[in-house]
């Protein structure tokens, strides 16, 4: 993979309707480091509570945030770093007034295969949408009630001038 620098207006944005918004910004299926940025109204789950065999880091650029971890609920605030050691379960859901952009970053090593990670349930993520009903390691499962991607725009609003 060669070096880059990407804008966030530049990028293909994906509106994923009740969660939110979210770009690539490491599209490379084979980078060591995936790098996605993430906009959540109040209330819309990043995704459903899952863990991962890889670390996973988020950082809070603009908003608030919920971040559900072992069935805790934490509140992040702009300029927050959560730092997620694999096989941590986690979500983090939209909080506050208005939108929260959320930088987040995870290693790529082992997330072919069975052993990738799962979704476990959890009833504090429920409460906010943010869980499956049943375990499973199947993404199409944990996310069969959501609507598909369609094509989304960014918007200079989301983050701080």
């Amino acid at each position: 993979m060669a070096w880059f620098v990407r804008n966030l207006g530049d990028l293909e944005w994906a509106d994923r309707g009740p969660r939110g918004f979210m770009a690539e910004i490491v599209t490379d299926d084979d980078a060591q480091v995936h790098a996605n940025v993430f906009v959540l109204g109040p209330g819309e789950p990043m995704s459903m509570y899952h863990w991962e065999a890889d670390q996973e880091d988020f950082l809070v650029l603009s908003g608030e945030a919920l971040l559900i971890v072992e069935d805790e609920e934490h509140r992040l605030r702009q300029w927050d770093y959560f730092h997620c050691p694999a096989p941590v379960p986690h979500t983090i859901v939209g909080a506050g007034e208005g939108p929260t952009a959320i930088l987040a970053l995870g290693a790529r090593e082992h997330q072919r295969g069975p052993d990738w990670g799962g979704y476990p349930y959890s009833q504090v993520a429920m409460k906010h949408d943010a869980s499956t009903q049943d375990e499973t390691t199947d993404a199409d499962v944990a996310y069969a009630r959501f609507p598909d991607r369609r094509p989304g725009t960014f918007r200079d609003s989301w983050l701080p001038s």
